[in-house]
């Protein structure tokens, strides 16, 4: 994929009902801990090894800006990437706009990387990028010193004016988001003093793990008010060498066919198992599914395991809404599992579906009822109504958005006809390869007719 590529032809596939699934199914690098591992391998001193990085365009987006604010982020010939820290406090103004394509995520915590320095940075990206609100991140970081100006609704392209003096600050999460957690973390490391972020619920602490893990000073407390992460500003932190584990959130789409498609039986190797990112196996677990976790340990500060995962008889279950902070990306793979599964499956606290690549509450619920599954949207929830193997023979859009392309080929997999996507380009952002993977154990998915 290209700067332009979001005006490029769209490329349509078809997945058919497939035998059983088998095999080792390897997928790529855990996506959150590969932006991070980026970010702060350009703040540190010395040399940061990384293994097993995710090469998808979110994450080499991320190096290119990385590169641009003036770290040194490079493949080696081994496949290992090693990254040149400048030390906190020494970006430099970037020379161009930082592209960052379909990165959301990369988006937000680099406007917080660069609010604390006195220069401008200029963000921008694809349509769906382009479409997402950056609102909650904006709204601290200007409490912190810095000024973004961006379009309507706070939607990109934007700009963050940066601040000679960062301030520190304590600032209580209105909705729980590991992403907008980060961000001000992440602008706390150039700001003096302590800086505090409090979140309602519980959301991914790779930032924490990895801040720890570089050598700055971090403490974590339960609060009344919710759990306290409090920065201690304007560290020195050193390079280390950092091992990926295999992304969860990617690991959900083979985990879910081999779930799905009868007679099938998996294995997931090195799949990271942090405990804020695990609700999706707590879920099907719930459901009646057959996974066994082997050979537990860790790897680089992250919890890690390998997977055995077979199809299942699934029941239908209530999934609360505390739950979505540590599943909120499986959400839509979840659901096209749940269409297999006896019984209803209820989703509740999904409202942050709606500001994701897509509004994926909206795009699952009319994708599953064109596949014949009965569906109920809420404002922030969805029930879906299983039992038999759904019908298919549509075609689905995916609106750019590369977890609703593949939770739709995944459907394919085990529905009566072939489920059809308009556009798999943006599948290469989170998880290249993952078409030849899932044909290497079994699937039939293939290229259509546009």
């Amino acid at each position: 994929m290209t700067a332009s590529s979001s005006a490029a032809a769209p490329q349509p596939f078809r997945s058919r009902k497939a035998a059983p699934l088998s095999g080792t199914a390897r997928v790529p690098g855990d996506k959150s801990i590969s932006h991070r591992s980026l970010m702060l391998g350009a703040l540190a001193v010395g040399e940061t090894e990384i293994h097993g990085l995710l090469e998808g365009e979110d994450v080499l987006r991320t190096a290119t800006a990385m590169r641009l604010l003036g770290g040194e982020a490079e493949r080696g010939a081994d496949g290992v990437w090693r990254a040149q820290g400048r030390g906190i406090g020494g970006l430099r103004e970037a020379p161009e706009v930082l592209d960052l394509g379909n990165a959301g995520t990369g988006t937000r915590l680099l406007m917080g990387l660069v609010a604390p320095y006195d220069f401008v940075t200029f963000f921008t990206g694809d349509a769906s990028l382009r479409s997402r609100p950056m609102g909650r991140v904006s709204e601290p970081l200007s409490r912190m010193g810095a000024r973004i100006v961006a379009r309507a609704g706070g939607r990109p392209p934007l700009a963050v004016i940066g601040t000679a003096e960062p301030m520190p600050i304590t600032y209580k999460l209105p909705v729980a988001s590991a992403q907008v957690k980060s961000a001000i973390l992440l602008a706390g490391l150039n700001a003096p003093g302590i800086t505090t972020v409090i979140e309602p619920e519980p959301t991914r602490d790779h930032t924490e793990l990895m801040l720890k893990g570089f050598g700055a000073t971090l403490t974590v407390e339960q609060t009344p008010e919710g759990r306290a992460v409090s920065l201690t500003g304007q560290p020195e932190i050193f390079g280390r060498k950092i091992i990926v584990p295999g992304d969860p959130s990617s690991a959900a789409f083979p985990m879910a066919a081999a779930l799905i498609v009868p007679g099938s039986d998996l294995r997931v190797p090195n799949v990271g198992l942090n405990p804020h990112r695990i609700g999706l196996i707590e879920t099907l677990l719930e459901m009646g599914a057959d996974i066994v976790i082997e050979n537990r340990r860790e790897e680089a500060g992250e919890p890690v395991g390998d997977l055995r995962v077979r199809h299942s008889a699934l029941k239908g279950v209530t999934v609360p809404a505390e739950r979505a902070p540590s599943m909120i990306d499986e959400y839509p793979i979840l659901s096209v599992v749940a269409a297999f599964a006896d019984g209803e499956t209820r989703m509740e606290g999904l409202a942050e579906l709606r500001v994701k690549e897509s509004d994926r509450l909206s795009a699952m619920a009319q994708g599953l009822a064109a596949c014949g599954v009965k569906v109920s949207e809420g404002q922030d929830s969805l029930t879906v109504t299983g039992g038999k193997a759904p019908a298919g023979g549509v075609r689905i859009p995916v609106k750019l958005d590369h977890r609703i392309g593949m939770s739709f080929l995944v459907l394919g997999m085990a529905a009566q006809k072939p489920v059809e996507i308009d556009d798999a380009e943006a599948i290469g952002t989170s998880f290249p390869g993952f078409v030849d993977l899932m044909n290497a154990l079994g699937a039939m998915v293939t290229k259509a007719d546009r």
